[in-house]
């Protein structure tokens, strides 16, 4: 809940919502045939841990998702984790006038994002505040070479 000019702002309740990112993004990882695997403990800094076997590699990696169409950013207080991966789950708005569409997902190294300054209120960080933000859109490339 947030207070705003003297009115009572209820934050919608996302919890399974961002529960199914996460399991999107572990199918995606496996689909693109990267052994992984969703953290069941509240891990602080990382949701899943994807691996190579053969290099004896891990990379941890934080879920960040939005439930609204076009979202313009999303929250992050920790980088205790090698990779970021914003979805826009592309659920419409609360109004409901807002298409409903495909999710997206961005794949950022780390570096990229912790020099991006967060708003102080809620550590909200812009995608439009991200040097070529659209060319971290399904790079899932990225995480391969990271783990060779």
């Amino acid at each position: 809940m947030k207070i705003i000019k003297d009115k009572i702002i209820k934050r919608q309740n996302t919890r399974l919502e961002s529960e199914g990112a996460e399991f999107l993004v572990l199918g995606n990882l496996l689909i693109q045939g990267i052994p992984s695997y969703k953290t069941y403990t509240n891990m602080p800094g990382y949701d899943v841990i994807a691996t190579n076997p053969e290099t004896e590699k891990l990379i941890k990696i934080q879920v960040k998702s939005r439930w609204r169409t076009n979202a313009p950013g999303f929250i992050i207080k920790n980088f205790d984790c090698d990779f970021i991966i914003v979805v826009r789950l592309n659920r419409g708005n609360k109004a409901g006038n807002a298409e409903v569409k495909t999710p997206e997902f961005f794949i950022f190294p780390k570096h990229i994002l912790e020099p991006i300054t967060r708003t102080k209120d809620w550590n909200k960080m812009n995608l439009k505040d991200i040097p070529n933000y659209l060319d971290f859109k399904d790079q899932w490339e990225l995480l391969k070479k990271a783990l060779q």
